[in-house]
This record gives C-alpha cells, structure tokens and sequence, in this order.
C-alpha cells in the first residue's frame, strides 16, 4: 500500500510538472505570434483605441442624464462596469467628498471641457484614438484630442523631468514582453473622468502594456497617491488596433470649441455697452 501511494503521489507531482510545462509552452507558442520590432522587444507602433464608458466615470456607474437635458438621450450619461480594480477607488474622506463636490458641477470644473490636456492615465481612455511610435530610445504617444502627446524615454530612469507639465514625465523600459512606463510630475488640476475624480501633484502612475495578440493590447495602470488614496489601486481595460483602411489621426484641436464657453460672457458684455 505504501509504494502505491508513493507512486501516485510520484505521478501527481509528474502530471503537475508536465501541466506547468505545458502551459509555459502555451504562453510561449502565444508571445511568438505578437508583432515584434527588429530588435526583438514587443512592437507597438500603431494606432490604438479604448472602447467603454471610462471617461464619464471609472467607477461602476448607473446610466443618468446628462448635463443638458436640452440634448436628450444623446446626451445621457451611458452606464459603464467600471475599470477600478475593485470596483472602488479607495479615496480618503475628506478626497472623497471633493471628488462628489466636482462631480455635482463637472461641466464648469472638468479641465477637458476647456480642452486642456487630460493628463495620464485618463488620456488613454478618451473616446479618441491615438498613435504608438517606437524606437529603441523613445516612444512617442500622440493623442488626438487636443493633439496632446508625451514622449516615453527608454532606459534612463534617472532623468529627472524639468518641471511639471499636463501629459507628466513618463520613462520606460521592457519587463520581459511588458512595455512599463513610470509616469510623475504632472499637472494637479487634470481629473481623470467626468465623475470629478481627482489627484493631486504626488500622483505616480505605473503603466503596463502587454499584447493579448497582434492587434490588441491590456492596459493596466497603478496609481499611488497618499495626499488623496489610503493605498495604490489599479485600473485595467483593454486597447484595440485601428484597422480601417489608411487610418490615420484627425485634428481635434479643441480649443477654438471653448472660445464662446471661456470667454463668452466677455463679448457679450461688450455688445452690451
């Protein structure tokens, strides 16, 4: 009985070890099949898009109306599973009632109304496309709205960014088949959804990109903030290749969009005198 149960046990650890194998070779067989550059690493070049609801609210959210009922249903607020992991972004008290105080007046306060820059990560979830462009010292991100763009510098974690800016200071390097971006220094005042959830200038995201195949890539992204989040958190959804015929990025430059809203009551103030 003894040598019996030695030898199933034996088998098991056999079988376990072989299903570990077969499973590496799996992964493997399926890292093969992604686009890769010519030296080797993951290639991304392309232009991608996010689909779902995430830039009215990362949060699980209800469908609701819209900021002007004047427009109906094709101004609602479309309801969306969220892309927090969790489910909740895990805000301190007093953040948390900030975040209800901007989202009870998002459409005077979120900064992409006035088409200011959307910052990173929410940039990569607008209902816009924008462009990969790789080399083995940079990668370039070019987004559509409002033709933001931020350049990735590969291998040099030491370079500090100047000064903070809209899009941050973000630098890369490869972890395996995973392109990681350390992204800091940008702008407080950028939220990341309608909702009116916010950050402050401590705001550190850690981006990951890895291909589910050629034409489809999950983002994943840790944000750690300890001026407003108890803890880092994550959010996680995936991008998709453009694969229309030349497809390319158009001109959203928003700002001549903002005009009467920013500077409306001037002129009319003027007309009136």
């Amino acid at each position: 009985m003894a040598i019996f149960r030695q030898k199933s046990v034996q088998f098991l650890s056999t079988g376990f070890v072989l299903l570990l194998l077969l499973s590496s070779g799996l992964q493997a067989a399926e890292n093969v099949n992604i686009p890769r550059t010519a030296d080797g690493n993951p290639d991304f070049n392309g232009i991608w898009q996010a689909i779902g609801s995430a830039n009215w609210d990362i949060e699980p959210h209800a469908a609701d109306f819209g900021p002007l009922v004047e427009l109906g249903a094709i101004g609602a607020i479309p309801a969306g599973l969220g892309i927090v992991g969790g489910g909740e972004i895990p805000y301190t008290a007093a953040a948390r009632t900030q975040q209800q105080l901007n989202k009870a007046d998002w459409l005077s306060l979120d900064p992409v109304v006035k088409c200011y820059m959307p910052g990173v990560p929410r940039a990569n979830y607008m209902p816009f496309p924008f462009q990969i462009i790789q080399s083995p010292e940079h990668v370039v991100m070019a987004y559509e709205f409002a033709s933001a763009s931020r350049i990735v510098y590969m291998n040099r974690p030491d370079f500090e960014a100047p000064i903070f800016s809209w899009m941050g200071h973000s630098r890369g390097h490869f972890e395996g088949d995973t392109l990681v971006i350390d992204v800091t220094d940008q702008m407080p005042d950028t939220w990341l959804d309608h909702a009116g959830n916010h950050h402050t200038d401590a705001l550190r995201v850690t981006e990951r990109y890895t291909h589910m195949g050629p034409n489809s890539v999950m983002y994943e992204a840790t944000l750690e903030d300890p001026n407003v989040y108890t803890r880092p958190w994550t959010v996680k959804f995936p991008l998709y290749r453009r694969l229309e015929e030349n497809m390319q990025l158009l001109e959203f430059k928003c700002v001549e969009f903002t005009e009467e809203l920013i500077y409306g009551h001037l002129r009319k103030g003027a007309d009136s005198e």
